[in-house]
């Protein structure tokens, strides 16, 4: 079977004689790629409306799915490690070749949706920056795919470094804002605790499964199986794979730990400054006014907040393109055995995710709500379609034919995981219940 990602598949250096410090460093780099789609636009509206409509209850959805996101990213990589094949190949092994082109079909959907988030954060953040119309940004980022091909050119290395500063250029950015919106921090701490009103009113559902679908995003999981095969360990010893799965685990973690906290202070931002405030909504201009002309403009200058603010935007935007074109390679040459030059497979896929938009400017104009609202419905769409990758990810997890008898999931790694896919499934099942009963 052809390696997946061919072209970056063992590219980076693996010094197996080195000390532990050493290993490690080596290793970073796949958790950044991976943690870029937990922190994307679409990640920062369903957080930042959490906050302002329900304050501080959903951090406990955001801490319980950034959990899981950590184990089943480390069964990714467990499974990318021990079989020598992506998620999208061992599904296809596993499927008749109309069930995985039926799945290849869904994933795609939901990279088109991620896809989707990305041009409307990226238009927004040109529109704040430099008054664009939201119609030609949305129109200019079809032009990233030329800059994702010059990366490219510098090597997966140096697109793991570029990609690894501009996420904590995003994070510093926010532990800054944070602090300057003074939260109340005792309902902060209280806000991780579970609370039974996330899942008995249904708004607050909509939106807790909008983090769950921004948070453990299903083409991360191809992702994350297919890019921690770049590392050059070796491939026919069980002593050097249990090492190279353990320094890429340590990796993702360090990685989603940082995305969790993001996501943290995306939904405090929203709660501090719109919760119970009878204000409106708290998306992305909403948010970008409020720093322009609040409390903190006596600190440091709210035109300085807010320009920070778009930055950080456009650069979680223009991050998850990278990230959103590998995973659609690695699902169509996984799935399918569909090999496309990169450049051509990300022009098509921009040019679908844009058109909904456009279909939305065209609807309502310059409703700046409406086009939020449609960012909002395509991370639900995500966590519809999860339980269609987790699920092949847990049993080919389990196979011993698959993983070799010594890498399959310990028994309370299955448990867990099940666990997981039956409790997505089941929200899924009540909340489109719950939506088409209140339309009837």
């Amino acid at each position: 079977m052809r390696k997946s990602l061919e072209e970056i598949n063992g590219t980076v250096t693996y010094q197996r004689d080195a000390p532990a410090w050493k290993k490690v460093f080596f290793f970073l780099g796949p958790g950044a790629l991976v943690a870029v789609g937990y922190m994307d636009p679409g990640n920062w509206i369903t957080s930042m409306a959490g906050g302002a409509q329900y304050g501080y209850i959903l951090l406990s959805v955001i801490l319980m799915s950034s959990l899981a996101a950590m184990l089943l990213q480390s069964m990714s990589a467990r499974l990318g490690i021990a079989s020598g094949m992506d998620l999208a190949q061992v599904t296809r092994t596993m499927t008749s070749k109309k069930v995985a082109i039926v799945l290849w079909l869904l994933t795609e959907f939901a990279i088109m949706a991620t896809d989707i988030a990305e041009v409307i954060g990226s238009a927004i953040a040109l529109n704040l920056l430099f008054h664009i119309p939201l119609w030609l940004g949305v129109t200019l980022t079809v032009l990233d795919v030329f800059l994702l091909l010059g990366m490219i050119k510098l090597g997966f290395r140096k697109i793991e470094a570029l990609v690894t500063v501009l996420v904590l250029t995003v994070f510093i950015i926010f532990v800054f804002e944070v602090y300057l919106s003074d939260p109340v921090w005792g309902d902060v701490f209280s806000g991780f605790l579970p609370q039974s009103s996330v899942v008995t009113q249904p708004g607050a559902l909509y939106i807790a499964l909008g983090i769950i679908g921004a948070t453990i995003m299903p083409h991360n999981l191809y992702l994350n199986s297919s890019i921690v095969q770049s590392r050059n360990y070796g491939r026919q010893s069980d002593e050097e794979k249990r090492e190279a799965i353990r320094y890429a685990t340590i990796d993702s973690n360090v990685q989603l730990s940082l995305a969790f906290v993001v996501n943290c202070l995306l939904l405090i931002l929203g709660a501090a400054l719109f919760f119970g405030s009878g204000e409106a909504l708290g998306g992305f201009y909403d948010l970008y006014d409020a720093l322009s002309h609040s409390q903190v403009s006596t600190v440091i200058g709210g035109a300085v907040m807010s320009t920070l603010f778009a930055v950080a935007l456009l650069a979680s935007g223009q991050n998850s393109t990278i990230t959103g074109t590998l995973a659609g390679q690695i699902i169509m040459e996984g799935f399918v055995h569909l090999k496309m030059a990169q450049w051509v497979r990300r022009l098509v896929t921009r040019v679908i995710a844009v058109m909904p938009v456009f279909f939305c400017l065209w609807l309502y104009g310059s409703s700046t709500e409406k086009i939020e609202n449609l960012l909002i419905f395509t991370q639900v769409f995500l966590s519809l379609a999860l339980p269609l990758s987790v699920i092949p990810l847990v049993i080919a997890t389990n196979n011993p034919k698959i993983m070799g008898e010594n890498f399959t999931n310990p028994r309370w790694v299955n448990i867990v995981a099940w666990g997981l896919a039956v409790i997505l499934t089941v929200l899924n099942i009540y909340l489109i219940y719950a939506t088409f009963g209140e339309l009837i």
